[in-house]
């Protein structure tokens, strides 16, 4: 039995600690960054991200696998996963300049519902009504954080829509590749492809005239990403994507502590309604696929009668 194929411990209940202990390392990656990047040119800060989860990841495994763990059976699908893992964050580091961690949050927790639009228009799957008017909630509380003509509305407001796009094909593409790839194999070549890539950028920003604070903020955020990274993909080889979705939830709650904490930004009352929606429709979508999952599987055993 491979590597990849074999019974992971603990099951959905791990699975689930596994989900709210990366989404609490998400939240506080994207409090340092929106903190670092107002002083630290944002290509070195998502340079020093992908680098130091590369070169740490590559310490811990390397020793002990070889080069073996390079070995894949998707390729061009690992490169390509990586890809959209570094538009996805840039996507996040430019949006996190110009918007509270909170607000920014709640909007790029619209992935999963993206995810059912897209399993219904590319994948030919089945979505219900009632599952169609929780993607449209959610899409209602992204425009009530947004808020199109109102005085706080302005272009920046739109990055963390280019966010979800990127992310909802990474997340499409990590569920499929856990059920069959390493988890560390996955890990690698994601940390490798950003930090090739922001290499070429680098050098026109590269600068050394910060503090030692901030070269250690810098440490924390690639720590913080390479944790995270790895156990969500550890969560997805425990449980399904689906049952581990409402949790993603927690992201939210985490990210609106660590705004009041380091910047003192409570979001306002509009803001706040549609974080309650985006986080209710989304959660209540992630049920409700669970739902159906179990009625199909249970219609899949019932006897046939002669």
């Amino acid at each position: 039995m491979s590597r990849a194929a074999a019974p992971e411990a603990g099951g959905p209940l791990a699975g689930i600690v596994l989900t709210v202990t990366a989404m609490a390392c998400f939240a506080s990656l994207d409090t340092t960054t929106k903190y670092v990047t107002a002083s630290v040119p944002l290509v070195m800060a998502l340079w020093f991200r992908y680098v130091f989860q590369a070169l740490a990841t590559t310490l811990v495994v390397l020793p002990t696998r070889g080069l073996a763990v390079l070995k894949t059976a998707h390729p061009k699908f690992q490169v390509l996963r990586g890809v959209l893992l570094l538009l996805t964050s840039l996507f996040a580091f430019l949006s996190l300049r110009y918007l509270p961690v909170g607000e920014f949050t709640a909007i790029v927790m619209i992935t999963p519902l993206i995810i059912t639009l897209l399993a219904s228009t590319t994948l030919g799957e089945k979505v219900s009504p009632l599952r169609w008017l929780l993607v449209a909630g959610g899409f209602i509380g992204t425009m009530v954080i947004i808020r199109p003509g109102a005085d706080t509305f302005n272009w920046a407001t739109l990055l963390p829509l280019g966010l979800v796009a990127c992310n909802s094909w990474f997340q499409v593409l990590t569920s499929k590749l856990a059920r069959t790839e390493d988890p560390v194999t996955m890990h690698m070549y994601t940390g490798w492809v950003g930090a090739l890539l922001a290499s070429l950028a680098v050098p026109f920003v590269w600068t050394s005239q910060i503090s030692w604070a901030l070269w250690g903020l810098l440490l924390l955020m690639g720590t913080l990403a390479a944790i995270g990274h790895f156990v969500m993909i550890l969560a997805y080889k425990r449980a399904p994507a689906a049952s581990l979705t409402p949790y993603l939830y927690a992201q939210i709650g985490f990210a609106m502590l660590g705004g009041w904490i380091v910047f003192s930004h409570v979001p306002d009352g509009w803001s706040m309604v549609g974080i309650a929606m985006i986080a209710v429709c989304g959660a209540g979508g992630a049920w409700l696929a669970v739902r159906e999952s179990r009625t199909a599987r249970q219609l899949e055993v019932q006897p046939v009668e002669a």
